[in-house]
């Protein structure tokens, strides 16, 4: 895992969880990626759901994800969309693939052009607090060895 990031600034847009998403933000809180799993079926789904979309079922738990994960789709952005963002600008947002199968939104922290950049890229999960009281998951890409 890579070390915390700093502090986003001051202003940064939080999220606003419901009782179904608490969870994730509980997990992320301890630097812990959360995935709901459907304890009838075994599937693995983000975001969360009240039942599993595979089999219906409403008996869902939630685990820890390993952290491990590829790059699926990636854009960069050049506009801050509020003002505390602006002190980012550029930034690339990135949709992960975990290795437990659910794609995730994410920042790809670290990144300064998009040329290197590739798909099935290994990425790796980090944590980046917040002004408020949450912890972000933001991926990073894996060195080469």
């Amino acid at each position: 895992m890579n070390p915390n990031l700093a502090p986003t600034p001051a202003g940064f847009p939080v999220p606003k969880p419901d009782q179904l998403g608490a969870p994730f933000w509980e997990f992320a809180r301890q630097n812990l990626l959360g995935l709901q799993r459907c304890t009838a079926c075994g599937d693995i789904h983000f975001p969360p759901s009240p039942v599993c979309p595979k089999c219906l079922s409403d008996l869902q738990e939630w685990i820890p994800a390993s952290g491990r994960g590829r790059l699926f789709s990636w854009c960069r952005f050049h506009k801050g969309y509020w003002d505390s963002v602006s002190t980012l600008v550029p930034y690339t947002v990135a949709m992960v693939r975990l290795a437990e199968g659910p794609v995730l939104v994410t920042r790809l922290a670290g990144v300064k052009t998009l040329a290197g950049l590739r798909l099935d890229q290994p990425v790796f999960l980090g944590f980046q607090p917040t002004v408020g009281d949450f912890t972000l998951p933001i991926f990073s890409l894996q060195e080469a060895s």
